[in-house]
């Protein structure tokens, strides 16, 4: 059984502390990826570690385990070589690339080197159809490929180099990508500062800023708040929704009947007054009678 090391034990304690205790179990995922790290696949220890930690047993691990493809359960070589053989990639010759590299390594789908450098998986999509065909190496994306740049890929891998991808960081080994992605920095410097997005990407980009189509209200110089920045907004947000509303008059009762609503309208409003206006002549009415009574 592998006995795992001290600074395994402390990251995983780490990842723990990032849920709240009644969601531990949460943590599955990244110290799945943090074995893997350790023994370059989850191994029967690396699910008994994982269950111990977090006090689960080792069946629900294992299902978690099993589920997803990116947690290899038998060893894994220091180059997981993916190469798309969907429908679009399939069109564009990626199941030709496919079989060059299972000659040229003598593997077959999910097999290893003899040497444990590199392994090859055919993979049903890589959410890449726009540069197709593609494969990948340990998840970093090499695009437009044809059988013999994908050889040359692989030769260069098994002579203890490191070709740079088409898109994103540079390659590291499949233990180093295991370790980000149980939420570690890759600490190599400029690990992830050297390729930038590709072309197909940024299409429909370029084709909003030429016609003139942004979101309402976007300024793209404001700057992306820090998670502090955003709490703090969000906690005052909160406050000021919290806050009671100004106090309003209060609107008179409801009139209980037809009666008393005929009532309330009457006085709402009052007819024209009878009475003539100061200085006005008397009416020919008011004249006749004052003339009969004389």
């Amino acid at each position: 059984m592998t006995v795992f090391t001290d600074e395994t034990r402390q990251r995983a304690r780490e990842i723990i502390a990032r849920y709240p205790a009644d969601r531990s179990r949460s943590a599955l995922l990244p110290l799945l990826h943090l074995v893997q790290n350790e023994e370059g696949y989850v191994s029967p220890a690396g699910v008994e570690f994982c269950a111990e930690v977090l006090g689960l047993n080792k069946a629900q691990v294992g299902a978690v385990a099993t589920f997803y493809t990116m947690y290899k359960r038998r060893p894994t070589g220091d180059y997981l070589v993916s190469v798309c053989t969907n429908t679009m990639c399939n069109v564009l010759g990626g199941q030709e690339v496919y079989d060059t590299l299972t000659e040229h390594l003598g593997v077959g789908h999910d097999e290893t080197t003899a040497d444990g450098k590199i392994t090859l998986e055919h993979a049903e999509c890589l959410a890449a159809c726009d540069y197709g065909p593609v494969l990948t190496v340990n998840y970093e994306f090499f695009d437009g490929i044809d059988p013999q740049t994908a050889v040359g890929v692989v030769d260069e891998l098994r002579a203890g180099g490191r070709p740079m991808p088409t898109r994103g960081a540079r390659l590291c080994t499949l233990r180093e990508m295991a370790v980000q992605l149980a939420g570690f920095a890759d600490e190599r410097e400029g690990a992830v500062a050297d390729s930038g997005p590709g072309e197909p990407t940024l299409r429909g980009l370029r084709l909003a800023e030429r016609h003139g189509i942004s979101v309402p209200g976007f300024d793209p110089n404001t700057p992306i708040r820090s998670k502090a920045e955003a709490e703090q907004a969000a906690a005052a947000a909160k406050a000021a929704a919290a806050q009671p509303e100004p106090a309003k008059a209060d609107a008179p009762p409801a009139p209980r009947d037809a009666k008393e609503a005929e009532a309330a309208g009457a006085a709402a409003n009052p007819p024209a007054s009878d009475a003539k206006p100061a200085g006005d002549e008397a009416g020919p009415q008011e004249r006749s009678l004052k003339e009969a009574q004389k």
